[in-house]
């Protein structure tokens, strides 16, 4: 360094603000926490190689910033490293909310919040990707994130630690850096043999310098208006709590200028920058038309323009916040614009004292007395300087299973960060729990849980770590992804709380009886394995057929035990009971529906019935009318009238005969003639000879009063007399 020689205390800090328009150059000298302006320069760009921000000519940019390298290096030696800043138009912000499911009867944890956190994060993280159609979603570093809220089963709440229930949720801003930007950044510095001492943001470097510690519990705005974007911080309780970009500046009220009077771009920007300093203004056309105007009547051709630019501040402003701040600070050559500041004001509805334009009167302990540096576009150049000592931010490059990752060191940060710029899907290294199932018990649902899943297992270094533990460069992590619950499972024997049991005393013995189980209709044991959505019924015996069936003592079955004795007759297949089953229950006699109860005395038993005869077992309707009856001087006499053949499996048989099992009838009835009086006398002894009396002439043959002869045909009811006279 050839006019200042540094001590041991202090050191020279080159800063490079590499903006749209043009590239402000420093020199600042740091001894401790003091800082002192030595040598400023500054070169605007040739051609259009910024766009909001983002470098898009890397060797126009480096051919820039190589001048300026040069200027700055005659009076002050050999410049090797610089300080820079990321543009915070380049920040992506996202708001997102994430849920997770608990285990319903777990308390929720600090490891649950810190993984909910992390898992909205990555979801916003995912999203900016997909917003931008980018594959790899590590190409956005987080710089950092606020929870909004915290929600337990839909209701909002202050905290989520120790709370139980099914679902917890988080509303997250999160904040990215494009990781482009850095990679632009390096790329052209490269080119000039600079290395990157340190790296900060536009709106903290311009915090740095402007808000101290001291003020940040304000709720202040803080807006860098440059060419083509307008850059929003805000502070508020000692923290910056939010970052935004609006797509308009100055170059918006130079493109107003140039409709309203026919000027090209660089005429424009001349008449831009006398607007505030001058009462009048002299500018040629396109036409070479020289004109002369006051500067109220040029500010009042584009008064529309000045409005727009300030109500989206104005909105953006409000957007981040969320209201009003208590103050606006305006910084960049933008904040020159005419009238601007009274707009703001007017559009946030606050004071038009608190909107003001911060230069470099309000950094005088940071630039002292140099004339060029007194302009609001000085501050964010300075800013960078004093944020490369304070603030720096740096790479921490750390390895997770074995890959290496670097992430950017904005802030504290934590294993979860390395996961992160790992691309880990941290919700799935958390091994969910199993499905659960439900069933239906006695007409009431139970619901089973599935097993708990395991958490991963993350080591830093060899040691057991959290996703919340800090970690400096070179750490090496390795996690392991826990195992997933299994899914619910359950016998019928696990739904018992207690075995109840049934006692009776049965054919003068105790009798203990267990459950009826039924699984969905069906009998089933206590081991059976049940199903989701199973409906179950435990219960005791309530009757004593279910007492018998329970028991096994109901003699009721098929085949050769049944219990009924199965025949057919001309075809027609018949079943009657071959025993008969007695039934008492304390002491009376019942029937199967009766309800039993503890302490019951049952009887039970089954007798066998004694066979039917064919006789007994043929229907009505098989029988021809086989005799007829009379009576034959007062006596019933019985007259057949028919032929009656019987088989039973295939042999004859008599109607007296008893049925057997399974047996095969065929009955054939035949009627014959009508019977005749004469006919009786094979029924009846009655003596046809004369008696020995002379007074007889002969016999009489009356059927109902009326005279009759041996061929008088009868019928059944009819009265035959027969007499000597």
């Amino acid at each position: 360094m050839s006019e200042h020689t540094e001590t041991a205390s202090t050191e020279l800090i080159f800063s490079l603000d590499i903006g749209t328009r043009s590239v402000v150059g420093l020199i600042v000298e740091a001894d401790g926490e003091r800082f002192r302006v030595l040598d400023c320069a500054v070169r605007e760009h040739d051609e259009r190689s910024m766009l909001d921000g983002q470098i898009h000519d890397i060797i126009a940019v480096a051919k820039v910033i190589q001048q300026i390298k040069e200027e700055l290096e005659q009076k002050h030696g050999k410049l090797h490293q610089v300080a820079v800043a990321a543009a915070g138009r380049s920040l992506r912000t996202r708001r997102v909310r994430v849920d997770m499911p608990l285990s319903r009867h777990a308390f929720i944890t600090r490891d649950d919040v810190v993984t909910l956190e992390f898992a909205a994060v990555q979801e916003a993280q995912t999203q900016l990707a997909k917003e931008l159609n980018e594959q790899d979603v590590t190409r956005y570093y987080c710089v950092g994130y606020s929870v909004v809220n915290y929600h337990l089963d839909g209701e909002l709440i202050g905290s989520l630690i120790d709370q139980r229930g099914d679902t917890a949720s988080t509303d997250v801003i999160a904040t990215f850096l494009p990781r482009v930007v850095v990679d632009s950044l390096i790329a052209a510095l490269k080119r000039c043999d600079l290395e990157m001492q340190a790296l900060t943001l536009e709106p903290i470097a311009a915090i740095n310098v402007l808000i101290p510690v001291t003020m940040r519990r304000l709720n202040i705005a803080l807006v860098d208006i440059g060419a083509g974007t307008s850059d929003v911080a805000l502070t508020e309780e000692g923290a910056i709590t939010a970052y935004g970009m609006v797509p308009v500046a100055g170059d918006e009220i130079t493109d107003a200028l140039m409709n309203a009077f026919l000027l090209d771009f660089p005429m424009a920007e001349e008449v831009k920058r006398v607007l505030s300093t001058t009462e009048q203004v002299t500018f040629t056309d396109i036409l070479g038309l020289e004109q002369t105007m006051s500067a109220a009547e040029v500010i009042a051709a584009i008064d529309n323009d000045i409005q727009v630019l300030a109500e989206k501040i104005a909105f953006k402003i409000m957007e981040l916040n969320g209201k009003a701040p208590q103050a606006v600070m305006l910084i960049g050559g933008g904040s020159l614009t005419p009238g601007l500041t009274g707009k703001v004001a007017q559009v946030l509805q606050i004071p038009a004292a608190r909107v003001a334009v911060r230069g470099g009167d309000a950094i005088k302990q940071f630039v002292g007395d140099q004339p060029l540096l007194s302009g609001p576009e000085f501050v964010t150049p300075v800013g960078i300087a004093v944020a490369a000592r304070r603030h720096p931010l740096r790479y921490v490059t750390v390895t997770v299973n074995d890959a290496p990752i670097r992430i950017f060191d904005l802030r504290k940060m934590t294993l979860g960060d390395a996961l992160i710029g790992a691309g880990l899907d941290i919700r799935r290294l958390y091994g969910r729990p199993g499905l659960a199932m439900t069933v239906t018990i006695n007409g009431r649902i139970k619901m089973i849980p599935g097993g708990h899943g395991t958490p991963p297992v993350i080591e830093k270094n060899g040691e057991a770590a959290g996703l919340d533990t800090p970690i400096t460069d070179g750490d090496k992590i390795v996690i392991i992804a826990g195992v997933n619950g299994e899914d619910a499972h359950a016998e019928v024997k696990d739904l018992l709380e207690r075995l109840d049991t049934l006692e009776l005393i049965c054919n003068d013995r105790p009798l203990s009886l267990g459950p009826i189980i039924l699984v969905n209709g069906e009998s089933q044991p206590l081991h059976a394995a049940l199903s989701d959505r199973s409906e179950v019924e435990i219960r005791l015996p309530r009757t004593i057929e279910e007492v018998l069936h329970t028991a096994q003592l109901s003699e009721t079955g098929d085949g050769e035990d049944a219990p009924y004795l199965q025949f057919s007759v001309n075809g027609h297949s018949y079943s009657i009971p071959s025993r008969s089953e007695v039934i008492l229950l304390n002491g009376k006699i019942a029937t199967l529906s009766d309800y039993v109860r503890q302490g019951d005395d049952l009887v039970y038993r089954v007798d066998e019935i004694t066979s039917p005869t064919i006789r007994d077992v043929i229907p009505l309707d098989e029988w021809v009318q086989e005799t007829v009856t009379v009576l034959f001087n007062g006596e019933k006499v019985v007259l057949p009238v028919a032929q009656v053949a019987i088989t039973m499996d295939g042999r004859a048989a008599t109607p007296e005969e008893a049925v057997v099992d399974g047996a095969v009838i065929h009955v054939k009835s035949s009627p014959s003639a009508p019977p005749v009086f004469s006919d009786v006398f094979r029924f009846v002894d009655v003596s046809l000879e004369k008696p020995d009396r002379e007074s007889i002439s002969g016999f009489v043959m009356l059927v109902n009063g009326e005279l009759a002869t041996f061929q008088t045909e009868l019928k059944s009811g009819d009265k035959l007399e027969l007499y000597w006279e």
